[in-house]
């Protein structure tokens, strides 16, 4: 028996209850708070950007995937960068021409960290909050390549944007059971005197390239 099992059985030993079903107690939780957004979609976008505006994201709005390589060729000329990583799934025809694209095939940490910026995709958005959803497969790459880099440029489809937190988890949980990853804007603290530092828990400069 490890500690952690000894902690929990003298923890279960204690309570004098027998164990309930996780799936059968979750059911018995009352979901009183809203589930379901009440927005259309032009609002539910408009939201989303106002909110990323909010928390100093740049912004680059397309309307077609011809248009992503000139897109992500923007954001990284605009922050003077030259390189940038990639998962390997990431869609070769999305990258511009002019820039070292390195794809990240289970990079060390310590190239991962020479890089400038990275490139991926996402798996919702959250326009309430103007949070990104990343579980990190395909081309949204892993953990890792994601924290690292200085400047992370997110790609995010129009449809993959809810209004509420409820919708996109609901949206994403058929499809993954993955850990996610929470994007709300640039990585950003004030816990020392107040003063709002970037670029501490992850990159300092958050790019999102809606699309679609």
């Amino acid at each position: 028996m490890t500690a952690r099992e000894e902690i929990l059985a003298r923890i279960r030993s204690a309570l004098h209850t027998a164990p309930s079903d996780p799936v059968a107690a979750h059911a018995r939780i009352s979901h009183t708070y809203n589930r379901a957004g009440s927005l259309d979609r032009e609002a539910c976008l408009h939201l989303f950007i106002d909110r990323l505006i909010d928390y100093d994201s740049e912004i680059i709005q397309i309307t077609s995937e011809a248009e992503i390589p000139k897109a992500i060729a923007q954001a990284l000329q605009h922050a003077d960068e030259h390189r940038a990583l990639i998962a390997p799934a990431f869609p070769s025809a999305w990258l511009p021409e002019g820039f070292g694209f390195k794809a990240d095939n289970d990079l060390p940490t310590t190239e991962i960290e020479g890089v400038e910026a990275v490139v991926t995709t996402c798996e919702a958005a959250v326009a309430s909050t103007g949070t990104i959803i990343l579980v990190h497969g395909g081309a949204q790459g892993r953990r890792v390549i994601t924290l690292l880099p200085d400047h992370h440029i997110c790609l995010v489809h129009r449809d993959q944007v809810f209004e509420l937190v409820p919708e996109a988890l609901t949206a994403i949980a058929g499809s993954t059971t993955k850990p996610i990853t929470t994007i709300s804007g640039p990585s950003a603290t004030s816990d020392i005197e107040m003063t709002r530092i970037r670029g501490v828990h992850g990159p300092r400069r958050l790019t999102v390239i809606l699309y679609g």
